[in-house]
């Protein structure tokens, strides 16, 4: 279709007659001839016009001015400018303007003007020519156009609704669009609508009605929305045969258009200007083939077309250089065990080719072998370095030898499988002894090695066993494929234990180990003397290793996957004399679980242990939190002990130690050597940490008493621990101490103040009793023994008049020296010290111990105060002399003025007095008593 406003202009030359140029431009050429008609299907406006005749045959270029306009439209819709050159054939010219309203919808009036093109000067302009719309007639209802038009995608279209006369369009809309709705007047309803879209469906259905409700009133369009059709691409065309000549090219997007209105194709020759004999089809791609004849270069051209619009493609070849030759097929195969000779058949005879093979392995890996001498009747090919009883898949491809232009299409892959052969390699053998009374037991296990091939349909194993010290027979059993281990039982001597494999052609090469003799220490009873270490997991596994010893040839680490089941699925690494270290993986690993690596060394088929490492792929918070068992609790302490907590393989992680968190009920601890931990409720605990995990108890000190507290245990591992959910509570006592020390420090005192307050005479007359005055004394009434202020009393002058001993019990009341003689031997008076015990100067002082027991009785005027010191042996300790209280004693006045009371005649002897219990009377010689204390 043209595009919108497309002039296409056609002229046809007329006579002129010319006189000179200058002439020329004075001339005006008005137009003489104008005619206007329209195409409907094409909505375009064909306008032919006539100019005047010039006066000379020269030819004369001219511009001409074409206006359009529509009947109920004022202004000009439409102007062009179009340049023609005249000559004298004297033809009308032709003047084609397509419209973007439909051309039935109204009228259209059409005039143009004329100038030479030098010149400046217009003619005049001609008449308006019309051309009668619809609008004009007298319809027997609402008529909308265009109808049934196919219009492109995301394009602008106007459509109109034509009334009868009187009749007003009262509605014109769309089903699923946008539009503009307006009115030229009231018969004639205008409708434009923006980016025409699909919405899912392949048509757009438009409805117009008048302002009634009848039929005849109602009309409706269908408007079809598609695409142009997409350039035909990858148009090349080849042979397979040099008979037929195929073209292809793939088919582009959809056009939404279908049935009459899908795309159509042609294909035209160019060089013999000529249609292509041929049909087009088209699936997933389009073809189109012929009979090439004997026609060697080509020109085609392919043609795609739809009422949108058309699109086309170019190819120029050689047919004998695009050569694409049919698939090879009809392949077949002989075969040994590591080669296989592919043979097939070939439809393109005569022709030189060039064919490649391609071989899968089992592996997934490719490989490519070229083939150039195809001219056989059975082309074939070799392949050989491959490995015995094994699938491989091969297929084979062509191509022209000469002008190579691309491959054929493969032949169908053949799936070939090679002959058997014996095994290759050697079966991987280990073993686990458990020694028993008499013997050994052996656990032997085996696996195809990295290298090992069965090359065989079915495969099975012989173990056997033999002594090495001795030429005894060997011992042999065999199993299936579908055993991987057994256990044998062997003496303490020392066997070689053996095992190969065994298909329908031969056997393999053995694999072979020494059990030791069993001499008390053997490798499994001195796994218990190697220190096991830690070892460290990863994301891809764990890490080991060792330290290397350079008379080892391999080294073999086992483990097993299961550790916590019976049996534990064995497993082994074996490992170069230059390797040191290993990650050991295994889909069976997981968090958690602790597995145990033994790392032997084997030299000469003979395997010792080297090393013991333990380790987890990654170590988790313990399950199970410590059982308190035991709490002891103290005003300020408490001890925790959790002595059943286990620290070995059982647990998710290596034991590091425990935390032991603490802090009042309804408070935050801020005890003195903890760190503080925040729960997530934002309460703080204080924390302690013990690394040891062998230490099991724990006492947290600086508590309050007669407090409540919440207490937990959590284990620790390398994976953390797990978050606190429970808590031990316990309430300490109430201190007793402090009880104590309050009696003492305070209730005590209180009492006896309380005591003294309400006793104060009683205290004052025991503690400070009243003095007598020394003036009163009828023996200080004299005046030789006044000085001063002072009354001094000699003692010389106070001479009691009788000293008598009573035993009267009264006079013990009356006079307590006896009692007060268990008081303390020495007593401190202004600064000095006194004796109460003293001698006598009037007789031998003799140290020397005497079952002779003296008695002596001593005054000492202290306070008013009078005591007895009773002295039965000048060497008795002091303790000693409450026991001699009732014994009769020397009476002392003072320790520079003292008497004997006793004589020869009046007094007994000193045994007799000390044995007699009473005690001392003093009568004074008046009824005072004597005093000689300083007043």
């Amino acid at each position: 279709m043209m595009n919108h406003f497309m002039v296409l202009a056609v002229l046809l030359p007329l006579r002129t007659c010319y006189t000179t140029y200058s002439q020329q431009e004075s001339l005006v050429f008005p137009v003489t001839y104008l005619n206007i008609s329209k195409d409907l299907a094409l909505q375009q406006l064909l306008v032919e016009w006539d100019v005047g005749k010039p006066a000379h045959d020269t030819e004369l270029s001219m511009s001409f001015e074409i206006q359009v306009r529509r009947a109920d439209v004022n202004t000009t819709v439409w102007t062009e400018f179009h340049n023609v050159t005249l000559d004298k054939s004297g033809k009308p010219l032709h003047w084609i303007w397509n419209s973007d309203l439909p051309l039935e919808c109204m009228s259209h009036l059409v005039r143009i003007r004329s100038k030479v093109e030098a010149s400046k000067i217009w003619s005049q302009w001609s008449s308006w020519k019309t051309v009668l719309g619809l609008d004009t007639s007298n319809n027997s209802g609402p008529q909308i156009f265009p109808s049934d038009k196919i219009v492109e995608e995301g394009s602008d279209i106007t459509l109109c609704c034509i009334g009868r006369r009187g009749r007003l369009i009262e509605k014109f809309f769309l089903d699923s669009a946008d539009y503009v709705f307006s009115h030229t007047n009231s018969q004639l309803g205008l409708l434009t609508v923006k980016n025409v879209a699909r919405r899912g469906m392949p048509h757009i259905m438009v409805f117009c009605q008048e302002s009634c409700n009848e039929a005849q009133c109602r009309d409706n369009a269908v408007l079809f929305v598609g695409k142009q059709p997409d350039k035909p691409n990858d148009f090349s065309c080849q042979t397979q045969d040099m008979r037929t000549v195929t073209c292809t090219w793939s088919q582009g997007g959809d056009t939404y258009l279908y049935g009459p209105r899908s795309p159509k194709y042609t294909l035209f020759e160019e060089f013999s200007q000529k249609l292509v004999p041929c049909t087009v089809n088209c699936s997933k791609q389009c073809s189109c083939s012929w009979d090439r004849g004997k026609q060697r270069m080509w020109n085609v051209t392919v043609t795609v077309e739809n009422p949108l619009g058309k699109k086309t493609a170019l190819d120029t070849f050689d047919v004998t250089h695009r050569i694409y030759p049919a698939a090879p097929f009809q392949l077949w195969e002989e075969s040994t065990d590591t080669k296989i000779t592919l043979y097939w058949k070939l439809r393109s005879k005569g022709i030189e080719l060039f064919c490649q093979a391609e071989v899968l392995h089992p592996d997934g890996k490719v490989e490519l072998h070229n083939i150039s001498d195809t001219l056989l009747h059975y082309p074939k090919i070799t392949l050989s370095g491959l490995q015995p009883y094994t699938e491989y898949t091969a297929r084979v491809r062509c191509a022209a030898a000469k002008h190579f232009w691309r491959w054929s299409e493969w032949s169908k892959a053949r799936t070939i499988r090679t002959k058997e052969a014996p095994p290759s390699g050697r079966l991987d053998i280990w073993r686990e002894i458990t020694p028993v009374p008499g013997g050994q037991n052996v656990t032997l296990f085996w696996k195809q090695a990295p290298d090992f091939r069965a090359n065989g349909r079915s495969i099975s194993y012989e173990v056997t066993w033999k002594k090495v010290e001795d030429d005894a027979e060997a011992e042999s059993i065999s199993f299936s494929s579908v055993y991987n281990s057994t256990r044998i039982s062997i003496d303490n001597h020392s066997y070689r234990i053996s095992i190969k494999a065994k298909n329908d052609v031969n056997y393999s090469l053995p694999s072979a180990l020494i059990i030791p003799r069993a001499t008390g220490t053997e490798p499994e009873v001195s796994r218990s003397e190697l220190k096991e270490e830690r070892v460290n997991g990863t994301d891809d596994g764990i890490f080991i290793s060792w330290e290397p010893r350079h008379q080892y040839d391999s080294y073999i680490i086992d483990w097993c996957n299961y550790p916590m089941l019976q049996p534990c699925d064995l497993q082994w690494k074996r490992f170069g004399p230059n390797t040191s270290s290993a990650l050991i993986n295994s889909a069976a690993f997981v968090p958690g679980v602790r597995y145990n690596f033994h790392i032997y060394g084997s030299v000469s088929s003979r395997a010792s242990l080297l090393e013991k490492k333990t380790g987890y792929l990654r170590e988790l918070p313990p399950l199970l939190d410590p059982f308190v068992e035991k709490v002891d609790l103290t005003f300020d302490a408490v001890t925790l002990s959790w002595d059943c907590y286990p620290t070995n393989e059982s647990q998710t992680g290596f034991v590091r130690g425990y935390h032991v968190y603490v802090s009042p009920i309804k408070q935050n601890c801020s005890l003195k050597g903890s760190r503080k931990h925040v729960l997530p409720d934002d309460s703080v605990l204080c924390k302690y940490t013990i690394e040891n995990p062998e230490e099991k108890r724990y006492t947290v000190k600086s508590l309050l008493s007669n407090t409540k507290y919440r207490l937990a245990v959590k284990a620790y591992t390398g994976g953390g621990e797990t978050p606190i959910a429970n808590f031990i509570y316990i309430d300490t006592p109430f201190n007793s101490n402090m009880l104590y020390l309050l009696v003492l420090v305070v209730i005590i005192p209180s009492l006896i103040a309380a005591i003294c307050v309400l006793k104060m005479k009683w205290v004052k007359e025991c503690c400070c009793p009243i003095i007598p005055s020394p003036n009163k004394s009828k023996v200080l009434s004299f005046k030789e023994f006044k000085t001063g202020p002072e009354k001094i009393l000699k003692l010389n002058d106070c001479v009691p008049d009788v000293l008598a001993v009573d035993n009267n019990a009264k006079a013990q009341k009356l006079h307590p020296w006896s009692q007060l003689s268990s008081m303390a031997t020495e007593d401190k008076i202004d600064g000095h010290s006194s004796s109460w015990i003293y001698t006598n100067d009037n007789e031998e002082t003799d140290f020397t111990p005497t079952h002779t027991s003296q008695a002596h009785t001593s005054f000492e005027n202290f306070a008013y105060s009078s005591h007895l010191a009773v002295e039965s042996d000048r060497y008795q300790r002091p303790e000693t002399l409450d026991a001699s209280r009732p014994e009769l004693s020397l009476g002392l006045y003072h320790p520079h003025y003292y008497f004997d009371i006793f004589n020869e005649d009046a007094a007994s002897t000193p045994r007799e007095t000390a044995g007699r219990k009473g005690s001392l009377r003093y009568i004074s010689q008046t009824a005072v008593h004597c005093l000689g204390r300083r007043l």
